[in-house]
């Protein structure tokens, strides 16, 4: 489980974008769960994805299916880093920064 801090301007709407997000990436309806959503793709058995506490983060819970062919991890991965672009607001870049800076300081 991992949560990811969301941009100034992308937490207005997140409840509504985590679902929209989720279909424009991956291509497919997600499900509603108690507390956010959930999809089925690729290299995932699960993605779940619900707002944090105040609605400044998202937490993402994974389970991987090991036994996919490598075309299908790398075609989950690329999907998957794309969405985080789209619902956190920061590329991959500001979020691996924005994760060490807690850690140094």
């Amino acid at each position: 489980m991992q949560e990811y801090p969301v941009k100034r301007g992308f937490t207005k709407d997140l409840d509504t974008r985590t679902a929209v997000e989720l279909k424009n990436c991956f291509g497919i309806e997600p499900e509603k769960t108690a507390k956010g959503y959930r999809i089925i793709y690729g290299a995932l058995k699960r993605l779940d994805v619900t707002p944090g506490a105040g609605g400044k983060s998202v937490i993402i819970d994974t389970e991987s299916d090991m036994s996919v062919n490598d075309d299908v991890i790398i075609d989950t991965n690329k999907r998957f880093r794309k969405y985080l672009d789209a619902i956190t607001g920061f590329s991959t870049k500001e979020r691996v920064k924005r994760a060490k800076s807690p850690a140094e300081a």
